[in-house]
């Protein structure tokens, strides 16, 4: 008689039993690594994401340092005759006027992609927010250091003039002035920096994803 119709259990040996419990052992213990290896790679992005908000705010401050202190660069001489007045400003030259268009778009521009650093800390396998970001701080990593190095060339020749070309250097009598625009292009070459540091970070986030 078949002893599964009357519900007898057939003995098992010791090797099957041994067999079972080394089968349950392996598919107990098979499933944690794949869940680890996920949780580390969501908190990678995740550290990735936060130091990406750091670095925006770090470059937003570089950025907006740089377009108000050239934007209220403006010095006068002390003396001055009845039909000369001795000043120099910002806006006497189209370079510098550029460089404060450039840095208040690229400061707008920072602010703005906050929330979407947020979206990147929140949900760090989101790929659409990160390429997002990648795309624009490119544009404007070329926006600043075009403007940072024209300025810079401005002030190079503020300081040192050009004997070839009978260009003065201005700075021996508007030295505040030439202080302060070469702080400006300054803090807007380390915007630069850290805009293409930020687009190295997005690049390595989003080939990893």
């Amino acid at each position: 008689m078949d002893s599964s119709k009357n519900g007898d259990a057939t003995p098992l040996s010791k090797s099957e039993l041994k067999a079972r419990a080394k089968g349950k052992a392996v598919a107990g213990v098979a499933a944690p690594p794949v869940a680890a290896t996920r949780g580390g790679r969501g908190g990678w992005k995740k550290g990735v994401a936060v130091f990406d908000f750091l670095l925006r705010l770090l470059a937003t401050g570089a950025a907006l340092a740089a377009t108000t202190t050239m934007g209220t660069t403006d010095q006068t001489l002390p003396f001055f005759t009845q039909f000369f007045q001795f000043q120099a400003s910002y806006d006497d030259l189209p370079a510098f006027t550029f460089f404060v268009i450039a840095n208040a778009g690229a400061s707008a521009y920072l602010v703005l992609s906050l929330p979407f650093s947020i979206v990147c800390i929140v949900r760090p396998q989101a790929v659409g927010p990160r390429l997002l970001l990648l795309i624009f701080d490119t544009i404007f990593v070329a926006l600043t250091t075009a403007a940072a190095s024209s300025a810079a060339a401005i002030v190079y020749l503020a300081h040192n003039g050009n004997v070839n070309a009978n260009w003065l250097a201005i700075c021996r009598q508007f030295n505040d002035f030439c202080q302060r625009v070469s702080g400006a292009v300054v803090a807007s070459f380390i915007a630069a920096l850290i805009l293409i540091f930020l687009v190295v970070l997005s690049t390595i986030s989003l080939k990893r994803s």
